[in-house]
């Protein structure tokens, strides 16, 4: 009756997702707590296939929490080609990561705009009030037309 960590995370994570839905919040926390995985992950990597460069296992950690949030201070760097292979899919995640929280984000804020306003939006409002006086004119047009035939 063992159950394996992610599988129990896994379940978790999926009926809070049936309950409320996947809410911004849920989406960023969830993607950063991949990539804090993912960073102690790299760096262990790191540091077991580049040990000139990475003599610690912190060190590689270090090397990760710099890749993974573009800041790169260029104080350690990988060495040799697999090391810089395993930079690369850092680096792609890192923007991915910052890709993600900033759209939950910014989903967040309309989110709270949308509930203040009533879910009314004006510009959407307008737009209809247009959409309206549009056909009006064609209608009006259509009119015009079979009066002239």
């Amino acid at each position: 009756m063992e159950q394996q960590a992610p599988h129990w995370v896994g379940r978790r994570v999926q009926k809070r997702v049936e309950r409320r839905g996947m809410t911004p919040r849920l989406a960023a926390t969830l993607i950063a707590a991949f990539w804090a995985v993912g960073v102690v992950i790299f760096g262990v990597v790191e540091w077991l296939v580049d040990p000139d460069t990475f003599d610690t296992v912190w060190l590689g950690m270090w090397w990760g929490v710099q890749t993974v949030t573009t800041v790169g201070y260029g104080d350690v760097v990988p060495g040799n080609v697999t090391g810089k292979i395993l930079a690369s899919f850092l680096m792609f995640g890192g923007l991915s990561l910052f890709a993600v929280v900033t759209g939950a984000i910014t989903s967040a804020f309309v989110a709270q705009a949308q509930q203040r306003l009533g879910r009314e939006d004006p510009v959407v409002n307008r737009l209809d009030e247009m959409g309206a006086q549009l056909e009006a004119v064609r209608a009006e047009l259509v009119q015009l037309k079979e009066t002239r035939d």
